[in-house]
Parts: C-alpha cells; structure tokens; sequence
C-alpha cells in the first residue's frame, strides 16, 4: 500500500493542439512507464480517430514511479479532453486531481477552451502549475506568454516552466514541480469506502470498466460495492491501474487512481461522477457534482440502403455501450424510411458519432440537419420539449416558443473584430463584453441562440480569422423567440427530413436558399417539378425544376398546323397526368444540402 503522502494527482489543461498528448508521452518516457520498445506518439490517445484528429475524446490516466532522493513517488496522470463538449467529464476528472499542469503554446498565447478549463479547475480548488510549450518554435514568445497568463487566467507565470515537450527539454524540472508543488491526497483514516468514477466504457471480456479515484477507504478483489445513483450492488472482480499499459493489483487505497470491473453488464451503471461505495455500509455521504449526462443536439441518422437498417442498430447499441451519454430512438421519415434520432453533447461529439460509424462500421449514412430542443409552451398552459421540427404542434395550440440560448467566447486578434462581430449580429447575438487582453488580443463575449451555431459558425469563425480566433460556448438559458416551422415541398409533398425550425425574420431567406440548393440537386423528370418553402399553408419562396422536353411534333413534315397542335395538347395532358401521380425521388446529397447552405 502506498503512503498517500508519496501521492501525486494531477491533470494537464491545455486547448487543442498545444502539445497536451506530446508532453504526457515526455513523462511517459521520462519515467520509464513504457518502455522505448511499447512507445508510440500519444500513446494515450488510443483511438484511431483521436490520434488523426489530435484531439482527446476519452479520459486516460497513467500511473508512474518516480524516484527522487531515495523515495519513490507515485504519479498519476489522469489525462482530459480538452473540448468544451466534453466539459463535465473534464470537471470530473479534475474533481479527481489536487494539482494541474496548464499547457501554453509559446507561439499562439492563451486560447478560450484553456481558460473554460482553467476556471473549471480553480472551482475544485486545484494548484495550478503554467507551462509554457514549444519553447523551441521559431515563432515562440515566451515572455509575452507570461504576460498573458498573468493577465488572462490570474495566475503568477514567475514560476511558469519553458519546456519543448516535442524535444524534451525541461521535462525533468518539470516532474520536480509536480513532486514539489501539488500537494498529496488529503486522508482521513478509518472511513468507509467512497471513489469516484470520472470514466467508464465497455470490454467484451470484463463488461463495464469504470476509471475511478479511491476518496476514502480501500478497494480490494471479491468486495460487495454499491453504484450510488442508482443503488445497484456488484462484486469486484478486476482492479488495476493503467501506465498506460494495464496491470492487475489486489487493492486500491485512498488516494490512488485506477479501474475496476466486475459483474457490471452496461455502461449506464457506471455514471461519470457516480460515487461507488461498500456494499454493507449506511448513510455513506455521497461525493458531489454528480448529473446526468445533458444532450444538447439532436439528428437524424438513416441508412441509405434501408436493408442496412439492422446494422445501424447493432452498431449504434455497441457505440452506446462505450458512450453512456449517447441517447437514441427509433425514427420513422416518409422521405428516408426508418432511422434514429440521436441525441449528443454537442457539435464535436456529433461529428465524432458520425465519423466512427461510417469508419468503423462500414455504413453509408444519411444526416439530417442537427437540432436543438425547444420548449414548446401550449395555450392550455402544459409544456412540451422537442428535438424534432416534425413534432411540432398546431400553431393554433402554441402560445409560445423557447429556445436555448448560449454564452459564445471568441478570442481573437484585433484585425478581425470587424468580421466576426457582424458574423455575430447576424446569428441575432447580443454583445454582453468586448475586453482588450491585450494590445492585439480581444475578447468578445455574446449570448446567441444555439441554434445559429449548430450548423456552420464554427467554420465561419475560422475561415474569418485565418484560424487565428477560438471559441468556446455555454448553455444559459431558453427564451421565447418568434419561431416557425419551415416545411419543403416537392411537387406538393412535404419531405419531413428537411423541415427545420427557424426565426420568422430569415424564414423566406432560408427557404429560398435551401430551394435553390434542391434545384441543383435534383434530376429533372419529364414533368415539371415546383420545389417550395411554407409556413403552414403560407409559400415564402419557390422554384421550378423546368420538365424534360421531347419533340413530339418532330416526325409532323408541313402539312395543316392543327395536326402539330393535337400532339402537342396530348403531350400537355400527359405530362399533367404524369405530374398528378408522379414520384420525385431524392438523393441523399439533398439532405446534406441544409447543412452547408452558402449564405455568402
């Protein structure tokens, strides 16, 4: 058993791409966890799509052995995402730390998700350690980089560390700092069992595995625990802790990091920040911070082979079983057969469902337009949520609409305020803060709707700054807007999988661009095909895919005009036949069209 006073637990808090995973490979390394044989590039990043896009998606931890003057210290590295999406399993697995490392790039200074992390953490208390990375750029401004730190995140860069996590320089001072500066777990002796998970994901082998950090107490093989969100009881049958190669131990003390397993069928059992405790004992005080995973965006998800239908429900279940905070259900479109409707965190989370099924599991998927959910408010006075335009009410029956709104924080250089403030104003944002960090840093604050961000915001943010401005979004609250349902029409059917929800002021623009999108897309018939955008039975915008055209009056040589008459009104009345009872089919890349409308 290690003596909790040799114990270190910290986090890195980093924005993305300043060299978090890098610099977790350096102690790696440092401390011969792996060997140089078992290394690889963010060794910690294990999945495939992690490691391309580089970012982090799930938690890690990895236990190191430090040795300094004789004593043997036990580090463990319990390793974040860093994306606003994921904020509350970064909460808990600060919840799980007493220190912090925070990882500035030299060359780019303090970014917003940095600084989300940082408050994140000084709201647990944590010690927080700057590190200034990538010392060795050609670009690198170190002392500016203090400047910065001190100024935006309150927090005395005096001792802030250089290091080049990519050469591995200062790599060594740095585990001193950690030795030096974080304190131990704080342990009270004698008091029952009490660990908080801060992961957990599915093995086919030993079922649901939970990370987790022993508060108080010890864990040990064939122990009775109990979940206590939902009471549920289990048996340990697997401990260990991860280097981050995993190795079985026969207990785990208060104050150490590591994972558990046992006769836990599903993923939903093992909450993030759940408190787990004894079996046998009473009135345990559970650890606080604990919620339910919020879903913030919904989607459709159908196949475009409708034979694939089961497919897409076994891989959804086996993608559900390593995300507890993945939400489906079954959804039936008259345009796209049956489906899902898909609930997750938020954009990047979205994406990332996205890629891995198709990646992963080999399927040819169609999206619909994400959504959000609105608070539909009836005059009868009950309340209704939807995530799906579809199920919106009667009109008649609505005496108002909520929307969510968001708190966006861009920080940018002060060449492109111009463009992304009127980029903001016309997501209809409301300025609440425009500060000056810096001579050339500013940071512009705004409250939107959700809605205005969910589809293209942040690759127009991007595109504007030359990818120089970042951002990073909270939700607030819901207000009532003037809100409408945008139904598309094809020849006179609606296509439910298009139909969205939208502000009444840009309804007709929104509806004519997405008509004009559809008309490129679709194939023209030999018919005329009028593609249209209502607000109930209100028309805001149309246009009209002109019908194939046939020369029927071709084989007519001279003779009386009558005769090329007649066969022209036969082909009109056949073509208004063909109109009456003909189908439009529509492809797939249509549904995407609502996604990328060009609004330049």
């Amino acid at each position: 058993m290690q003596d909790p006073k040799f114990i270190r637990n910290f986090s890195i808090i980093a924005h993305v791409d300043h060299g978090k995973s890098t610099l977790a490979d350096r102690l790696i390394e440092e401390t011969g966890a792996l060997s140089s044989r078992e290394m690889k590039s963010q060794v910690l990043d294990s999945m495939e799509l992690e490691r391309e896009r580089g970012i982090t998606i799930k938690a890690q931890t990895a236990t190191m052995i430090y040795k300094r003057d004789g004593i043997t210290y036990q580090l463990n590295l319990i390793d974040t995402p860093g994306h606003v999406d994921f904020s509350y399993e970064v909460s808990r697995s600060l919840a799980a730390c007493e220190g912090a490392l925070v990882i500035v790039d030299a060359s780019q200074g303090v970014e917003a998700q940095t600084i989300a992390n940082v408050n994140l953490a000084m709201q647990n208390g944590l010690t927080l350690i700057p590190v200034i990375n990538k010392i060795d750029l050609p670009s690198a401004d170190p002392e500016n980089v203090r400047i910065e730190i001190e100024e935006e995140l309150a927090l005395d860069a005096a001792g802030a560390l250089l290091v080049s996590a990519k050469s591995g320089v200062g790599i060594r001072e740095l585990l001193e700092a950690i030795v030096d500066r974080i304190p131990a777990p704080t342990v009270e002796a004698g008091r029952p069992l009490r660990a908080l998970i801060f992961d957990s994901w599915f093995d086919s082998y030993l079922g649901a595995v939970s990370l987790l950090r022993i508060v108080d107490g010890s864990v040990r093989l064939h122990q009775k625990i109990r979940m206590m969100s939902t009471g549920k009881v289990f048996e340990v049958l697997t401990l260990g802790k991860l280097t981050p190669k995993a190795f079985p131990v026969e207990s785990l003390s208060a104050g150490e990091v590591g994972f558990l397993s046992g006769s836990i069928k599903e993923v939903a059992d093992t909450r993030v920040g759940d408190t787990i405790a004894d079996a046998q004992s009473q009135n345990v005080e559970v650890l606080s911070g604990f919620q339910k995973a919020k879903q913030m965006v919904f989607g459709g998800i159908f196949p475009v082979d409708s034979s694939e239908y089961l497919l897409l429900k076994d891989s959804l279940e086996k993608l559900m079983l390593n995300d507890a905070s993945l939400v489906a259900e079954v959804e039936s479109s008259s345009a796209l057969g049956f489906g899902f409707r898909v609930g997750f965190l938020g954009l990047l989370h979205m994406d990332i469902i996205q890629e891995r099924l198709e990646r992963e599991y080999n399927l040819s998927l169609i999206f619909t337009a994400p959504s959000v959910v609105y608070h539909i408010y009836h005059v009868d006075g009950t309340m209704l949520t939807i995530e799906n335009p579809s199920k919106l009410p009667d009109p008649t029956r609505i005496e108002r609409i909520e929307e969510p709104y968001v708190k966006v924080t861009v920080r940018t250089p002060e060449e492109y305020i111009g463009s992304i403030l009127k980029l903001l104003q016309e997501k209809r944002g409301i300025q609440r803060e425009l500060l000056y960090t810096s001579r050339k840093r500013v940071v512009i604050v705004y409250e939107v709707p959700m809605n205005e961000i969910i589809f293209d915001f942040h690759d127009k943010l991007k595109s504007l700054s030359r990818g120089y401005a970042s951002m990073e979004y909270e939700l607030i609250d819901y207000r009532a807007g003037d809100l409408v349902k945008l139904d598309i029409l094809v020849n006179t059917e609606s296509v439910d999988a298009l139909a969205c929800i939208v502000h009444r002021s840009i309804a007709p623009y929104k509806g004519r661009m997405l008509c004009q999108k559809l008309k490129t897309m679709l194939s023209r018939h030999m018919f005329q095909i009028a593609i249209q955008a209502s607000i109930g039975s209100k028309i805001v915008a149309r246009e009209t895919l002109s019908a194939m055209r046939k020369d029927v009056t071709a084989k007519c040589y001279g003779g009386d005009i009558s005769r090329k008459r007649k066969l022209l009104e036969k082909q009109k009345e056949g073509k208004k036949r063909m109109k009456s009872i003909g189908n439009v089919e529509i492809p797939q890349k249509a549904f995407r069209a609502i996604l990328s409308l060009d609004e330049d």
